[in-house]
């Protein structure tokens, strides 16, 4: 059997015992069936990650030690995905694609388009929940990161979050000029590694709301003719983004050796 790798909500970077909470007591007590002595991988989602030994198990948890910092793989880029809220529970879906292909950050917004809107309590649950999904995708991925999945937004207040240096994509379906190939081949985009796109609902982007991103930076790009549906749309970019950028390249190990 691998060794079982345990998400700790705290930090671990500079400690030799751990405390882990009554789920993973359950988890590993009772439906792994490990004891003291049994190793396990802990890692907190910050890009910390320890082998460990199981030292005891209590009502409240189970207590490790930790050992030899287990070295995470680099990351060649940043992405953050600006996510119009789609409707039923495709958001979900979203998450985790984007999350086991490397997002680092999630943004779901409101366009003025979307179907489904959230709010107060409602939007605190499904934000938990869309966390938990990111959380246990980082587990099982062997991410030492977990994505970061924000509280839901308005387009506006989505498109102040930009980092100035960032590439700046939005993609609609309307653009005829330039391509995502266009875009990610461009010189002056080459040397970029922190990437900001932002995918629509099902009706698409308003013209209005396109103006606005242009506004703000950003450029609009297609991904051709094929029409994808929103629960495949944020997984295709990010794919292609990787491909070109970052853990599906070769290009990035060739420019650090």
């Amino acid at each position: 059997m691998p060794i079982p790798r345990i998400y700790c909500p705290d930090a671990i970077e500079n400690k030799e015992i751990c405390e882990l909470g009554p789920d993973n007591y359950k988890y590993l007590k009772q439906v792994l069936r490990l004891k003291p002595g049994n190793k396990i991988n802990v890692f907190d989602g910050f890009g910390h990650e320890f082998a460990a030994v199981i030292k005891s198990f209590s009502s409240g948890g189970v207590c490790v030690e930790l050992g030899e910092r287990i070295q995470a793989a680099g990351k060649e880029i940043r992405i953050v995905l600006a996510q119009a809220i789609p409707k039923a529970n495709k958001m979900a879906l979203i998450v985790k694609s984007a999350a086991e292909l490397g997002a680092d950050v999630i943004i779901p917004f409101t366009a003025a388009r979307s179907v489904s809107r959230i709010a107060g309590d409602k939007a605190l649950s499904k934000v938990a929940r869309w966390q938990k999904i990111a959380r246990e995708t980082a587990r099982c991925c062997r991410s030492s990161r977990i994505t970061e999945v924000s509280s839901p937004t308005s387009f506006a207040n989505m498109l102040s979050q930009v980092n100035g240096k960032s590439c700046k994509i939005i993609f609609w379906e309307e653009e005829s000029q330039k391509s995502i190939k266009d875009a990610l081949t461009d010189k002056k985009i080459n040397s970029m590694r922190d990437f900001f796109i932002i995918v629509g609902p099902e009706g698409g982007f308003s013209k209005e709301e396109v103006m606005l991103a242009k506004k703000a930076g950003f450029i609009s790009v297609s991904l051709g003719r094929q029409i994808l549906k929103v629960e495949t749309a944020a997984a295709a970019i990010i794919s292609i983004i990787q491909y070109e950028k970052g853990i599906f390249s070769y290009r990035s190990k060739e420019v650090n050796k």
